[in-house]
């Protein structure tokens, strides 16, 4: 009789919170080095890869791991801040935009450095191109079917732009 707690499916779930944790973690303290949370990082980096640097309430809230309640909570905290501002939406009035300040650009220039040479350090430089592209296609499967909101409001992924490492809406695609 097979041990179900040696079911590979359990193996590999656990391996990803594993490694989630501990990223999560190393990015984190990077984050505040820079005054920013975790999440407001998400939300900088949402807006700031999607057209016109800015999205829906709505559909930023699809794209993070924040409820619609939470998402105004953050972008509140945030505009305050001066890193985001709100704009009406012409074609709905009960919608608005969030939008980066050039403010919250700098702001996110200024992580970024170091954020990508940890992304390189603990995750990318661990595996070699063919491993990551697989791990990168395995990822999109399993988010686009756990998740399928996490990309409202963007623009479609570009074959070529995803090959040059891009993503979705050209050079600042998050998808």
């Amino acid at each position: 009789m097979t041990n179900v707690f040696d079911d590979p499916r359990i193996t590999a779930v656990g391996l990803l919170f594993e490694a989630h944790a501990g990223l999560s973690a190393r990015f984190t303290a990077q984050f505040e080095e820079h005054g920013l949370s975790a999440v407001e990082f998400e939300v900088i980096t949402r807006l700031a890869r999607s057209p016109g640097n800015q999205l829906r309430m709505t559909d930023l809230a699809a794209q993070t791991s924040l409820s619609t309640s939470g998402v105004t909570r953050v972008v509140d905290r945030m505009e305050r801040d001066g890193l985001l501002t709100r704009r009406a939406c012409p074609n709905d009035r009960r919608s608005s935009y969030a939008v980066v300040t050039a403010t919250g650009m700098q702001r996110l220039k200024e992580t970024l450095p170091g954020h990508l040479q940890m992304i390189e350090q603990w995750f990318t430089g661990q595996l070699s191109p063919e491993a990551l592209a697989a791990l990168l296609d395995g990822l999109r499967r399993v988010r686009d079917a756990a998740h399928p909101c996490a990309t409202a409001g963007s623009d479609d992924i570009n074959p070529e732009q995803l090959a040059a490492g891009e993503g979705a809406t050209g050079a600042k695609g998050a998808r």
